[in-house]
């Protein structure tokens, strides 16, 4: 593990490359699983295949952890006046304030508040908008008024009239899927599947976990067939996993909050394994990843709710074996009662970091100056080789493109 002062003086110039938007992919293929798939072997041998080919591909020994949020509806409409004829209003939900549990929140009837951003802000200084909204046969007014603002962000009350119907419903029924900003477009009723993974269950999300859009039953099925374990974890993607980084240094870039839940049997299972873990996508890499992390703080005697973005890095860090740390976990559980921990996290993982449980990943390609293309970096040791190879094929970038399989 590198100091910590030398991670934070990495230039994020170091990690950009050119991108013409139209090797963007505006859309998926019809058909998720022909995509196309960048394998690089633990030797730095580079192969292009198809993703359905993926289940063969996978080391004998592997365990598949992936990551079943499920991406809400989180872009809602309003225009301002009694006759909608207004300013519009866009309110982007990013993470539930009052009930600040992610399923007490979706499942309230008659009120909650969320932490939004919202569009076009200085047209609303003060008082309700409303919309109505059909769910499930009811006519249901929707209120919204904003409680507070802090910088970008807003707490935003939303309420309606009609107490048979949950928060999560009327968010369904009249708010859009929020895709990513760089596809360029309007939301379209393709996305609200094409944005969802086939094990999607767990609302949260304003943004898909993408690499796990390429897999189908059918190749869920082959990984079963191979007898290779698929796990499941979550992580609620935020807003902040687009936004680049803007500093000249990384160690000026202050990573967003993440919500983390693993179930004790998964924890258990990670104490024991001696199967090669390979991570679906980049935010079960930061799970898996933030685990072992706050597991070492909890064997710290430290507040382990939140794990702080520099923590790896730290000289008081104890750098247990992931054993011992996932021991320090299924302790804590043991102690509160808990079948799930829970956790956040603000980890920023960057080259010089240590991986300690992952030991390959499934990912797509990532936007240039990011903090996901300093993951990927710090996983290989390398990464333009691999985006060169990729530039100069007929490889699709981004949340609907193509995808990679790293093994190391």
């Amino acid at each position: 593990m590198s100091e910590v002062g030398e991670i934070r003086e990495i230039h994020i110039g170091d990690y950009d490359y050119p991108l013409p938007d139209e090797r963007i992919a505006k859309h998926p293929l019809a058909e998720r699983d022909k995509c196309l798939l960048l394998v690089r072997q633990p030797d730095g041998t580079l192969s292009t295949r198809t993703f359905a080919e993926l289940p063969a591909l996978l080391p004998d020994d592997s365990m598949l952890v992936y990551n079943n949020t499920r991406v809400i509806n989180a872009r809602l409409r309003f225009r301002k006046g009694e006759d909608g004829s207004g300013a519009l209003i866009e309110i982007f939900c990013l993470e539930p304030h009052t009930p600040a549990d992610y399923a007490v929140n979706f499942a309230s009837t008659g009120q909650c508040s969320w932490n939004c951003l919202v569009g076009n802000s200085k047209r609303w200084k003060e008082g309700p908008l409303t919309r109505r909204v059909t769910v499930g046969g009811r006519d249901v007014t929707l209120t919204a008024t904003r409680e507070s603002k802090d910088g970008a962000s807003s707490v935003v009350r939303f309420a309606w009239d009609c107490p048979e119907v949950t928060f999560s419903s009327i968010i369904s029924a009249l708010g859009e899927i929020p895709i990513p900003p760089y596809l360029n477009r309007s939301t379209e009723e393709s996305d609200s599947h094409d944005y969802q993974t086939v094990y999607s269950r767990i609302e949260g999300s304003v943004a898909a976990p993408t690499a796990g859009l390429h897999f189908t039953p059918a190749v869920l099925e082959a990984i079963d067939r191979r007898g290779i374990p698929r796990r499941e974890l979550t992580l609620h993607v935020g807003a902040g996993t687009f936004q680049p980084v803007k500093s000249d240094t990384i160690g000026e870039h202050e990573m967003h909050n993440e919500f983390i839940a693993v179930p004790r049997a998964l924890i258990a299972e990670l104490a024991a394994t001696t199967r090669r873990v390979i991570a679906v996508g980049t935010t079960s890499v930061r799970t898996l990843e933030s685990l072992y992390h706050l597991g070492c703080m909890l064997h710290a005697g430290l507040d382990a709710s939140t794990l702080p973005q520099w923590y790896p890095y730290s000289p008081d860090h104890p750098h247990l074996s992931v054993s011992d740390s996932m021991q320090a976990i299924l302790r804590h559980l043991d102690a509160t009662g808990a079948d799930t921990f829970i956790a956040s996290t603000r980890l920023m993982i960057a080259p010089g970091y240590d991986y300690r449980v992952v030991r390959g990943m499934v990912t797509n390609f990532h936007q240039p100056r990011s903090t996901l293309l300093l993951l990927v970096s710090a996983f290989l040791g390398e990464w333009r080789r691999i985006y060169d190879y990729a530039l100069a094929g007929d490889y699709r970038f981004l949340s609907y493109g193509d995808a990679c399989l790293f093994l190391r």
